[in-house]
C-alpha cells in the first residue's frame, strides 16, 4: 500500500491542538513537510518543533484567524511562494452551541465566514499548486451532524451541512486534475471542543458533566470517546496515493454512533 508522502507539502488548519495537531503529526510521520495554521503562535511553535524530520522535512507555522479572510489570503500567498501545497486539511473550531431558532443572524454569518468562506479562500489559493503537480488532497474535518443533526448545535448543523455540500460539488469539479475532496466526520472525540460542550450542557441543565458524558457514551456502540489520533489516522490515509480513487465521500469516525446508511 502506497502511503509515502515524502516530498509533499501539507497545510493543516487548526493545528495547535486536538484533531488538527494529531493530523499534522500523522502527515509528518508519513514524510510530508507540514505548515501549521491557527490563531495561537506559541502553541503552533511548540507543535512544529515536535514534528518528526526523518525525511528532511521542513515544517513551518503561521498564526492567523481563519475568520479574517483577507489576512488568511495574505498568509497563504507567503505559504505557497516557497513550496506549493498539495495537501489541505481544512479544520477549524466549531460554532458555539444552542438551538437554531434562537441563534442570531450574526452567529450564522460568523460561522459561515469561518467555515465555508475560509475554506473557499484556502482552496482558491492552493489550487494552482495542486494542479501543477497533478496531485491534490483536500480533507475537510467537519461533523457527523451532516448525516444526523445534533440537538443543541443549531448553527453548527447548518453550516457544517453547507461545507459538506460545497465539498461534494468540488469533488466532481476537480477530480480530473488528480485532486480528491473528502470529509472526515468525527464523533465524540476527546478534544477541547468536547470539554466545552460538556461544560456548557452541564451549566444549562444543572446536571453534572459526568452524567452528561455517560448519556453521550450510551449512544456510542464502542462505549468510549474517540481519540484525536484515531480521527487523524483516517485523515492521513485520505491524503496518500493509496486513497487516489476515494473522492467525494463523508467518512464518520464515531465508534458506530451514526445510524444512517449514507
Amino acid at each position: 500500500m502506497q502511503l509515502d508522502l515524502s516530498g509533499r507539502h501539507a497545510l493543516v488548519c487548526g493545528a495547535s491542538q486536538g484533531i488538527g495537531r494529531a493530523s499534522a503529526i500523522e502527515l509528518a510521520e508519513l514524510g510530508a513537510s507540514v505548515t501549521l495554521l491557527s490563531r495561537s503562535a506559541d502553541a503552533l511553535k511548540t507543535v512544529a518543533e515536535a514534528l518528526p524530520r526523518r525525511h528532511g522535512q521542513q515544517h513551518r507555522w503561521f498564526a492567523v484567524d481563519m475568520a479574517q479572510t483577507d489576512s488568511l489570503r495574505d498568509a497563504l500567498a507567503d505559504i505557497v511562494a516557497d513550496h506549493p501545497v498539495e495537501i489541505l486539511i481544512n479544520n477549524t473550531g466549531g460554532p458555539p452551541g444552542g438551538p437554531a431558532h434562537t441563534a442570531t443572524a450574526d452567529a450564522f454569518e460568523a460561522a459561515f465566514r469561518q467555515h465555508l468562506l475560509a475554506g473557499q479562500t484556502l482552496v482558491q489559493a492552493l489550487l494552482p499548486g495542486m494542479r501543477a503537480s497533478g496531485y491534490g488532497r483536500i480533507v475537510n474535518i467537519i461533523s457527523t451532524s451532516v448525516k444526523e443533526p445534533i440537538a443543541g448545535l443549531g448553527v453548527s448543523n447548518t453550516v457544517r451541512a453547507a461545507v459538506a455540500s460545497w465539498a461534494k460539488t468540488l469533488s466532481g469539479e476537480l477530480a480530473a486534475d488528480g485532486i480528491t475532496v473528502n470529509n472526515v466526520l468525527p464523533g465524540y472525540t476527546r478534544t477541547a471542543r468536547l470539554d466545552g460542550l460538556l461544560a456548557a450542557q452541564a451549566h444549562n441543565s444543572g446536571r453534572s458533566e459526568e452524567d452528561i458524558a455517560q448519556g453521550m457514551l450510551a449512544t456510542v456502540p464502542a462505549r468510549r470517546f474517540g481519540e484525536a489520533a484515531e480521527v487523524a489516522a483516517v485523515v492521513a490515509f485520505l491524503c496518500t496515493p493509496a486513497a487516489a480513487y476515494v473522492n467525494g465521500v463523508s467518512i464518520a469516525v464515531d465508534g458506530g454512533r451514526t445510524r444512517s446508511l449514507s
